[in-house]
């Protein structure tokens, strides 16, 4: 078994007369990429700020990288990493000095499996900000700004990653290659990273697990495919008989489509079968825990006007 990384029991946190968290129960283990989901105020900050050890939690039992982060030393601040959604400070350094400037702050905690801080211009072609190395932070374009903080991010070779919506401003491109970045990371580094975004399809692509956060409490916890198992997410078949348009919502998409070749036969075209999403099944998990509701095998992920007719088969 992997080396528990993070530890975390029956965590609470209480503004005033709410709680936010209301016995928050994870672990992760060294090398997981996770992605916590969640609606908004649900407690996704507040969780991630209490295990960076910048929020002092009202109860339940935290270790981070085998300490409580809110009496952690100095070395465990060296062995984590924390991509910020935004950050705004030192518009007028220059990329390499501040890399090189930051990563001085690590150099006494690198160790000979783990050596800190990184070279700066192989960390600077890392994140594809070599052409900008020379530049003050004010003249960086939105993208490249976040790929600064990445770069900042990772600069002390962290054994764990805070990401909080690490993609927000990247292109197609620029997000591939941050993907690429994370996954060598942990290949290669056996880095854990935490991971908080709005970007379900970046979840699916990154996360080994996916946690949803809703009413201060975990509802859920695996993979994306064990997620919409949770919930028997049901696929939607559409295709073409006579020049009709049929969708139904289907628990086996592979022996609905195998009756309906038995039925009609050559007279079906344009088949498409479309499995429930990510989006879909954190959606489903979310609306049930709200209203209190359990799966509804039933119920499935058709819109309600994409279905009419009878036998089955359903007309738009």
């Amino acid at each position: 078994m992997a080396e528990t990384v993070i530890a975390v029991r029956d965590l609470r946190m209480r503004y005033g007369s709410r709680d936010v968290l209301d016995g928050v129960d994870l672990e992760v283990r060294r090398g997981e990429v996770i992605t916590l989901l969640g609606p908004n105020g649900a407690g996704k900050t507040t969780t991630i700020e209490i295990l960076e050890g910048f929020r002092e939690r009202s109860g339940g039992d935290v270790r981070v990288l085998g300490e409580d982060p809110a009496r952690a030393s100095e070395e465990w601040r060296a062995g984590i990493g924390i991509v910020l959604q935004s950050w705004r400070d030192h518009r007028r350094w220059r990329v390499r000095e501040l890399l090189a400037h930051l990563g001085e702050y690590y150099a006494p905690y690198g160790t000979a499996e783990r050596p800190r801080p990184r070279d700066v211009d192989e960390l600077i072609d890392r994140v594809g900000l070599t052409d900008s190395a020379d530049q003050m932070l004010m003249r960086l374009s939105g993208g490249q700004r976040r790929r600064l903080d990445v770069a900042i991010g990772i600069v002390g070779r962290p054994e764990l990653l805070f990401l909080d919506e690490p993609t927000a401003g990247f292109d197609p491109e620029a997000r591939r290659d941050f993907h690429d970045l994370v996954h060598g990371l942990v290949d290669l580094e056996d880095t854990t990273v935490v991971l908080t975004t709005h970007d379900l399809a970046e979840a699916e692509k990154l996360a080994d697990r996916i946690l949803v956060l809703a009413g201060g409490r975990i509802v859920a916890d695996g993979s994306a495919d064990a997620l919409t198992r949770q919930v028997r997410a049901r696929a939607e078949v559409r295709w073409s008989r006579d020049g009709q348009r049929f969708v139904h919502a289907a628990d086996d998409a592979t022996a609905f489509v195998r009756s309906l070749f038995v039925q009609h036969g050559d007279e079906i075209a344009d088949l498409e079968v479309r499995r429930a999403s990510l989006e879909d099944t954190y959606m489903q998990l979310v609306h049930q825990h709200e209203t209190g509701s359990s799966p509804d095998p039933g119920s499935g992920f058709a819109r309600p006007a994409d279905v009419a007719g009878t036998g089955g088969e359903a007309t738009r």
